[in-house]
């Protein structure tokens, strides 16, 4: 069978296929079971696959590039508006087929397995760091209940806080609370014990991948974010410019324009939460150790906080940050810090 294009909507079980031909014909519309996905398509002449970029479709994806085929994923909601009506599984590969057909259609990158095993790393200690997060605000709230306060705030004040509250036998806890406790003190012991070892092989993967040791130069970007950015990104080339990369990191002024008239408002926030959270964060404390340096880049800032305020300025330095990261991932060419005056 002859197919120029072939829309696959993706689900646990069974795929919903739609194909056309070169005169955009339909030639298939049917189901196929899981298991027979792959040799569905080892019958077919090589020919354009998409599929919407949700789980699973990067594997999938790499097993048909292998088999011969064009691989293009799509973003769920550039196809969505091309849904001619109900929602159901024939309406969503068809819809899918349609988008991929379009000439100025965006289309998301193929994964390799390396990059997901990354990113899964990532994933697994943001969940180990929220929970021990939550664990230290429960800890402090009980704690409070019996008239135990810290005035500071943090996982290190809280471990000092639990151990002296267990250790004050005069504190008036009842012994029951005391065991209690005793056992959340432990689950936050085994939490930073994980906690650091996801960041033991986080460290690894630094020292074992040079785009990251480049990042890493980069005031602002540490082991966390430079490795986070390398296993989602991939290639960079795939934008065209450092501001296309910050756009899709949603660290550029949201846009509401009409009759000429520019109209400009906060940050679209769109893209990776993650990456963009952690870009951010390491821009915070460039800006807040700025009065100790007197290089362009910190003069740069400072003025910035003194014209606008610390939040902005913060944001504008990610920004900053996003459009080095990906000249210097494109160009494969080290990071050239300011110059101090």
């Amino acid at each position: 069978m002859q197919l120029k294009r072939v829309g696959v909507d993706i689900a646990k079980s069974v795929f919903q296929v739609h194909g056309v031909d070169s005169h955009e014909q339909v030639k298939v519309r049917k189901q196929i079971r899981r298991q027979d996905f792959l040799h569905f398509f080892r019958q077919l002449a090589p020919c354009l696959v998409a599929m919407e970029a949700c789980g699973g479709a990067h594997y999938w994806a790499r097993e048909l590039i292998k088999l011969g085929h064009e691989v293009r994923l799509i973003a769920p909601q550039f196809v969505k508006p091309y849904v001619k009506s109900g929602k159901n599984d024939a309406n969503d590969a068809e819809a899918i087929c349609e988008a991929a057909s379009r000439p100025t259609m965006r289309f998301v990158a193929i994964k390799m397995a390396e990059q997901q095993a990354g990113q899964a790393l990532h994933r697994v200690r943001s969940r180990q760091v929220g929970a021990r997060t939550a664990l230290v605000n429960e800890l402090r709230g009980l704690l409070a209940e019996f008239g135990i306060i810290s005035p500071t705030h943090g996982v290190s004040a809280c471990r000092r806080l639990v151990a002296e509250a267990l250790e004050d036998g005069d504190n008036g806890l009842p012994g029951a609370f005391r065991a209690l406790l005793a056992q959340l003190s432990e689950e936050l012991r085994q939490l930073d014990a994980h906690v650091a070892t996801l960041d033991q092989q986080i460290r690894q993967q630094c020292a074992a991948d040079e785009r990251i040791r480049r990042l890493m130069a980069i005031e602002g970007v540490g082991p966390i974010s430079a490795s986070a950015i390398v296993a989602s990104v991939g290639d960079a080339r795939q934008f065209p410019s450092g501001r296309a990369f910050a756009a899709w990191l949603g660290l550029v002024p949201s846009q509401h324009s009409s009759g000429g008239k520019a109209r400009l408002g906060g940050i679209t926030k769109r893209g990776d939460t993650y990456l963009r959270t952690v870009l951010i964060h390491g821009a915070r404390a460039v800006v807040n150790t700025r009065k100790e340096k007197t290089d362009r880049r910190s003069r740069w800032v400072q003025d910035l906080v003194t014209r606008r305020n610390k939040n902005i300025a913060t944001v504008a330095l990610a920004n900053k940050n996003a459009r080095i990261i990906w000249s210097v991932l494109s160009s494969g060419e080290a990071y050239r810090a300011a110059v101090t005056s």
